[in-house]
């Protein structure tokens, strides 16, 4: 840099900056990853957010993490890419459509499935970009240039690839089995898409009559509606309290079907009466058994959660509504014996809102032991993929333990449509459950197989379900580099390096990454999956739009800037795995840890202002690799520290992100340059930038320049832009350079000085000592004062004493005496004229008399002292009656005792600043 050094603006404006430098990246492809480029790679794809989505502050958290390790690694000089893409979300968009035909009063069938899925095209290109230009203003350094999309034609080759290659290793089939069934979106659903919850319900206790009329038996139901689709009551074989009831049948209330009772292990004769009724189709536990005992399976329920034809009196009723009037017939009959309160777990769907319900039905499956069995193996043989925090390791493996077969079919037209078409001519132009179907690629395909298969030419119609939307996002690691063709790509980045996502996504997603990598790749599709905690707010409550406690990342961009909101994120994090609390002000969109940032921005930018403003005139090379430091003898006190400082960071830093303690590496950066450069370096080299001895000047513009540009680099992956601009006005690059792509800083072992550092300490805790004391005496800042500073120990004489010009500088001081305590020549000072302080085992002592008028500062004191202590004892006494703790409201009790709390704090520091003097 030479002597034309430009400044920057007074004031550093977020909105501005972030929206250039997010501009420039994209339009230099400054994160264009190219696979023939040397370095060892680093690959991370990005979580796809669903295309109905908009940013909420867990993409801002979790894109945040993902970028400082993505710019990290890219300044580390790895080959680098950062894949972008969104998932097709078949459910979501499906219920917005779905939303949009009724307001029309229309069906999707109304519209045909061509014309439907024209409208979903539409929406999506109008709408489904919304989350993607609110991903750009994180300033995420991620190729645009490979965006994908679950529903693109690579992906789309994938996803066809993948099922074809399961259905002929017979991984994939076609059964009528019980599946999870959401009315709501009239869909099954996954095991994964299931959420407890647990609700006060009932439990009702029926009497079922014996056919022979000998007495009858007492079951208990906590769904009485399923009583219609009973089949059998069974007892455990080994109650003897029914022993002599197994193979006597029993006559089904309300419908006069005879069922037999039966005996299985699985009933527990400890719960409730021993006697449990047996409904096939509307319960996994129950579908067992009825496999088991060949029980017939009769299905009473319609696809929305009504009752069909085979409930009899109380077909078309819905589910909740039929179970309020069997009730009440079964209680007319006198079959009810009593009705208890019971607090029970209930599936509810994820995406519907409204409990699942058991539902007997054909669909597709994946098989999954032998996946899931290959896949245990790489964790237990390899322990790929590692995860972070370790504990998560259990949870995946007891996970893939227990997994049963995965039903991949939903009854949606908005997404991947299953590869298999139907001989409908053998089956009168109806798809049932035994009609004959081939799998192809295309209909041309299935045309070749139909007639090889059937011998004949016969009608085909395309299966009308779509996959499961997990079934595409689960090649997303391999399908976004090219799979199945054996692209660079594919080879270069291949395993990913790392997966960062939430603990709650690990058996939606990541189990089913690793089944299908190793299954289709033979590897694990990324060595580490870094686990993150949730954001919480104000209160310590998850986050989420049910709670309606979410805050909106753009409103807090908006107000703070980008760098500010990524920074407040990242540095909440106390550890790997952990929760981070944000606080915010609802009603003024205000967030005191994000001003926090905004300040430290600001304190940033101030600093960088001042050292340039005196650089002056120079050779410095800043960014060239140039900007060298001056020989070691020409370093003085403090320029050494602060190298020491900065080299110490340098390393803690690096250890820190390499070991995904991120939350760590923020703090530390933060205390460094607030507090090691800002507060203190830049403050002991002032007296020199302004002095005569040039010599000494100029080597403090070499350390500050030195310093300065390190310190941007460490921070550039945590806030990208602030440090960006900085940088680029500290070295005046070209359109051709960028800090992001700047060497991260090394540490120099040879000028890190622990000793030195220890010293320092003892230097910076003697001016802030000093300081406390002026401010509890409350001189004025421009009156300097006499300090003597008193030890027993020679080794910190000698340190006060070569550091004596910062302490009487920085601590407004004009008389510096330092001494040892039992030293005879030390000064006479009258203890109760003086203030006094204590530093390690230094006694600062800072005589008063002719400072400060003590007698007038006592009787302040006193004064002020009086006055808090009649608010203590008021609040006290208010907050000790119970009429007023019990009947107040809540928030004015806590209110109150919070006021008396910071009372007596205030209090105990007057009485300790009366004591002092």
């Amino acid at each position: 840099m030479t002597a034309a050094t430009p400044n920057l603006p007074s004031q550093y404006d977020p909105a501005t900056a972030e929206a250039k430098w997010q501009q420039l990246w994209e339009a230099n492809a400054v994160f264009k990853a190219d696979p023939n480029n040397p370095g060892e790679p680093y690959c991370i794809v990005i979580p796809p957010p669903n295309v109905t989505g908009s940013l909420h502050m867990g993409h801002a958290f979790e894109h945040s993490l993902i970028d400082v390790l993505v710019r990290y690694h890219r300044m580390l000089g790895r080959n680098t890419l950062w894949l972008p893409g969104t998932d097709h979300a078949s459910i979501a968009v499906s219920t917005i459509l779905d939303k949009e035909l009724k307001a029309q009063r229309k069906k999707r069938q109304d519209v045909g499935r061509e014309a439907y899925l024209e409208r979903a095209w539409e929406w999506k290109e109008e709408s489904g970009g919304t989350i993607v230009g609110q991903l750009r203003r994180l300033g995420l350094s991620v190729d645009w240039s490979r965006e994908r999309f679950t529903l693109d034609e690579g992906l789309s080759d994938a996803v066809l690839e993948a099922f074809i290659k399961l259905y002929d290793e017979k991984l994939i089939y076609r059964g009528k089995y019980l599946v999870n069934w959401c009315p709501a979106t009239q869909s099954a659903v996954s095991d994964l898409e299931v959420e407890n919850q647990e609700v006060n319900g009932h439990l009702w206790h029926f009497r079922y009559p014996l056919t022979d009329g000998s007495g009858f038996v007492e079951v208990a139901t906590t769904r009485p509606e399923t009583m219609l689709g009973d089949t059998a009551v069974a007892v455990n074989p080994n109650d003897d309290r029914y022993q002599s009831f197994v193979g006597k049948t029993l006559t089904l209330p309300l419908v006069g079907r005879q069922i037999p009772i039966i005996a299985d292990e699985y009933v527990d004769s400890t719960f409730g009466t021993g006697c449990v009724k047996v409904t096939p189709a509307h319960d996994p536990n129950d579908f067992e058994m009825g496999k088991r005992h060949n029980l017939p399976f009769i299905n009473i329920m319609n696809k929305d959660g009504s009752l069909n034809e085979n409930a009899g009196v109380f077909q078309g009723q819905d589910r909740f509504v039929a179970r309020k009037n069997v009730v009440a017939q079964l209680d007319a009959e006198g079959f009810l014996v009593k009705i208890e309160d019971y607090k029970h777990t209930v599936p509810y769907s994820d995406r519907g809102k409204v409990p699942v319900e058991p539902l007997l039905s054909t669909q597709w499956f994946v098989k999954i032991r032998p996946m899931a069995d290959q896949t245990l193996a790489f964790l237990d043989q390899q322990q790929s993929p590692a995860f972070i925090p370790d504990r998560w390791t259990k949870v995946y493996r007891d996970w893939l333990v227990s997994l049963r077969d995965w039903c991949i079919s939903r009854q949606l037209w908005w997404g991947h449509q299953i590869p298999a078409w139907y001989a409908v001519n053998e089956t009168g132009g109806e798809i049932r459950d035994n009609t004959p179907f081939v799998v192809a690629r295309n209909e041309a395909e299935a045309k070749e197989k139909a007639i090889a298969q059937f011998g004949a030419d016969v009608q085909l119609v395309q299966d009308p379900d779509v996959l499961d939307t997990w079934f595409s996002s689960g090649l997303w690691p391999f399908s976004t580099l090219g799979w199945p063709e054996q692209t660079a790509d594919l080879a270069r980045y291949y395993p990913t390096t790392t997966l960062v996502t939430g603990f709650d996504i690990i058996f939606f997603w990541v189990a089913r990454m690793t089944m299908m990598a190793g299954h289709f790749t033979g590897q694990m599709p990324f060595q580490t999956v870094y686990i993150h905690g949730l954001v919480r707010d104000e209160n310590n409550k998850k986050m989420s739009k049910s709670s309606n406690n979410g805050i909106d990342p753009l409103l807090l961009i908006n107000k703070y800037g980008t760098d500010a909101l990524r920074y407040t994120l990242i540095r909440e994090v106390a550890g790997a795995g952990q929760d981070i609390r944000l606080e915010y002000n609802r009603k003024t969109d205000e967030s005191a840890t994000v001003e926090a940032s905004r300040n430290f921005t600001n304190k940033l930018w101030n600093a960088s202002r001042f050292v340039l403003m005196n650089l002056g005139s120079g050779e410095w090379g800043v960014g060239s690799g140039e900007n060298q430091l001056p020989s070691h003898n020409s370093l003085e006190l403090a320029d050494r520290w602060i190298l020491s400082r900065f080299h110490q960071v340098t390393q803690q830093t690096r250890d820190a992100i390499d070991n995904f303690g991120l939350g760590e590496a923020a703090k530390g950066l933060y205390e460094f340059i607030w507090g090691d450069f800002c507060d203190w370096y830049i403050e002991l080299v002032k007296p020199r930038l302004q002095g005569e001895a040039a010599e000494s000047k100029q080597t403090v513009q070499q350390v500050l320049v030195f310093v300065l540009e390190g310190i941007l680099k460490l921070l550039h992956p945590f806030t990208p832009h602030i440090t960006e601009e900085i940088w680029h006005t500290l070295t005046q690059a070209g359109d051709d350079r960028y800090l992001a792509l700047q060497p991260y800083p090394e540490k120099d072992s040879s000028l890190i000085d622990i000793e030195l550092e220890q010293q320092f300490e003892l230097l910076i805790g003697t001016i802030r000592t000093i300081r406390n004391l002026r401010a509890e005496a409350e001189i004025k800042p421009a009156v300097k004062v006499t300090a003597i500073l008193q030890t027993e120990s020679d080794r910190e004489q000698q340190i006060l004493t070569a550091g004596q010009a910062y302490i009487k500088e920085l601590a407004k001081v004009e008389t510096l005496t330092i001494t040892t305590i039992n030293d005879a020549t030390q000064v006479d000072t009258d203890a109760s004229q003086a203030i006094a302080g204590v530093v390690g085992t230094v006694q600062v002592v800072i005589p008063l008399a002719g400072v400060v008028d003590l007698e007038a500062q006592r009787t302040k004191i006193e004064r002020d002292l009086k006055r808090i202590e009649a608010e203590v004892q008021a609040l006290s006494g208010r907050l000790g009656n119970p009429g007023f703790v019990n009947k107040a409201p809540a928030d004015v009790v806590e209110g109150a005792r919070a006021t008396l709390a910071e009372a007596e704090k205030q209090a105990e520091i007057l009485r300790d600043r009366l004591g002092k003097l």
